[in-house]
């Protein structure tokens, strides 16, 4: 393996069914906590770990070699000024495991590695561990709390364990306050504004609105009905963003507020979940979650089938949903969990995939377009 080792840097990643894993470490010395899932993409790596969907996780990934085409500088900029292959202002991750990491990239737009990148964001990694038997476990086990420390000196495996367990559950905290902006944030110019309801959201939601011609007014989390109302938006969207969607009160009561004043909704993975509580739906944790840029889902309209990106561990409880006018728009092939939304009353749609991908295919971008399709239909009557 051709790596520039950090010198006597050792790490241990320890899971909460009492699993001790002994690697390498890279990146930041530290010991952080978190909920251990996997990402099935085999590219990507600078989006996923800037996307605010996986604070307060650590992230494995599956394919064997990340970090061979580096890290790209943060100051290039795309025409609405938003960073290029990044999702966020930072990586969001709690910490990192891979199989094998690269120290040499090839890349034109690399400026640093991996590892230096980790560094500097002070986030700690692990490798040379067999990450197909960890992803195997979690399959098995579902989702679990962990701990990875990154030292030179390690701690006990007791240790560890004891920090772990006087540590809170992932599911009981709300992860959306720390991602969401604090002040409203405006992109693009022009009278054909939207509101967009930051939970988390990527980058790319926002490029894909400004592509298509909108004034984009991105809003805290807990921002009021009344306050979005003030905007005058021709339409809503609720965003991505982590953690369990029951944690988010404030912003289940706005878009329940916002549906009675008959404002066209778009909710995106987490939005979907929110729009649905809204809506007097229900939602439940998922075993192992989806998250990958290889996610087959059928769309109930038409039955052809779309690879989508997705990143989410919560999902719509079809049972839940006599009564709200939901209707399922689009289910996973693989488990048959709902994929997406839509209203009867034709003004309010949500996917639980990433339209946006970022990274991943591209396949679904149409989904903005029919959210567009029905702003101007409201513009118009």
């Amino acid at each position: 393996m051709d790596v520039e080792r950090n010198p006597g840097l050792i790490a241990k990643l320890v899971l909460n069914d009492g699993t001790v894993l002994k690697g390498e470490g890279f990146g930041f010395s530290s010991i952080t906590v978190g909920e251990i899932v996997f990402n099935t993409g085999m590219v990507g790596y600078t989006e996923s770990l800037t996307d605010p969907s996986y604070r307060g996780q650590i992230l494995c990934f599956t394919y064997p070699l990340i970090g061979n085409y580096g890290v790209p500088e943060f100051r290039r900029r795309d025409k609405y000024n938003l960073p290029v292959g990044f999702e966020s202002e930072s990586i969001q991750v709690s910490g990192v495991i891979v199989n094998e990491i690269c120290e040499k990239p090839s890349h034109w737009a690399s400026k640093i590695t991996l590892n230096e990148w980790l560094k500097q964001s002070k986030v700690s990694g692990i490798y040379g561990i067999d990450t197909r038997e960890l992803t195997k476990k979690i399959r098995v086990h579902g989702v679990m709390m962990s701990i990875l420390e990154v030292s030179k000196e390690p701690s006990s495996d007791d240790f560890l364990i004891k920090k772990l367990e006087n540590n809170l559950n992932y599911n009981d905290i709300n992860f959306v306050e720390k991602v969401s902006v604090k002040e409203p944030v405006e992109y693009g110019v022009g009278d054909n504004k939207v509101v967009l309801i930051d939970c988390g959201v990527k980058l790319n939601i926002v490029r894909e609105l400004l592509r298509r011609g909108l004034k984009v007014i991105r809003v805290p989390h807990d921002t009021s009905s009344r306050d979005i109302l003030d905007f005058q938006p021709r339409g809503v969207i609720v965003s991505n963003g982590p953690g369990n969607p029951k944690q988010c009160v404030k912003t289940v009561r706005t878009v329940n507020e916002l549906f009675d004043e008959s404002i066209p909704l778009l909710g995106i993975c987490l939005g979907t979940q929110i729009i649905g509580l809204a809506l007097g739906g229900d939602t439940y944790k998922l075993k192992y979650g989806h998250r990958g840029q290889n996610k087959p889902c059928i769309d109930l309209g038409t039955l052809r089938s779309y690879v989508t990106s997705q990143n989410h561990g919560y999902a719509i409880n079809p049972k839940s949903l006599e009564g709200t006018g939901l209707k399922p728009w689009f289910v996973n092939a693989d488990d048959k969990t709902i994929e997406g939304l839509k209203h009867k009353n034709g003004r309010c749609i949500s996917v639980q995939f990433h339209p946006e991908a970022s990274p991943g295919p591209n396949d679904t971008e149409y989904v903005f377009d029919e959210f567009l399709n029905i702003l101007k239909g409201d513009s118009s009557e």
